[in-house]
């Protein structure tokens, strides 16, 4: 999944058509609230949002938006409030190191993290709500998009990452099921 903004319409449809075929679900922020730039997503309900969250609490990992609060905490009951997390994995390519570091996207620039981030780690962001799968400088960025105010062509989306052996796959989906593209590394 990804910037939900409060649209539990939205997440709902990502839930029915996913949460059954992944073990971890992340959420790079902005769960609650739509922000002052951006308009009423359809289906905005913060309350019915939370509680379908909160259904897949031990599935989810993520990390505070800039539309996110404190206020956002007391509704959701996992910890939303990091800045950014790192995930290990064990599986490892020849380009992917097996770390994985998910951020909201408006706190490190990508010449940041390229210089703070070793070599062949996934970058997984949102901030901008548009999708991203490309590999530069050694990195691999990793920008699905946003399942309720999409800012880009692809529409509402969302994202799935497989982590195999030797390789990883990047997909980048409709909410609805619909595959976009994907690209393995």
């Amino acid at each position: 999944s990804n910037i939900i903004h409060g649209s539990s319409l939205s997440l709902k449809t990502v839930l029915d058509n996913f949460s059954g075929t992944v073990d971890s679900i992340i959420i790079c922020g902005d769960f609650l609230n739509h922000g002052p730039r951006n308009p009423l997503p359809e289906g905005w309900n913060t309350k019915n949002t939370a509680e379908l969250l909160n259904a897949y609490k031990n599935q989810i990992i993520c990390v505070r938006g800039n539309c996110d609060s404190e206020v956002d905490q007391m509704l959701l009951e996992f910890p939303c409030l990091n800045s950014y997390t790192t995930i290990f994995t064990e599986s490892k390519s020849n380009s992917f190191n097996g770390k994985i570091f998910v951020h909201h996207g408006h706190l490190y620039t990508k010449d940041e993290l390229k210089k703070l981030l070793s070599k062949g780690s996934l970058v997984i962001s949102g901030h901008t709500h548009i999708t991203v799968i490309e590999k530069e400088d050694d990195l691999f960025f990793f920008n699905p998009g946003s399942i309720s105010l999409p800012k880009c062509d692809d529409g509402k989306t969302c994202g799935l990452i497989e982590v195999n052996n030797n390789s990883i796959t990047l997909s980048l989906y409709t909410i609805d099921g619909k595959l976009i593209r994907k690209q393995v590394f």
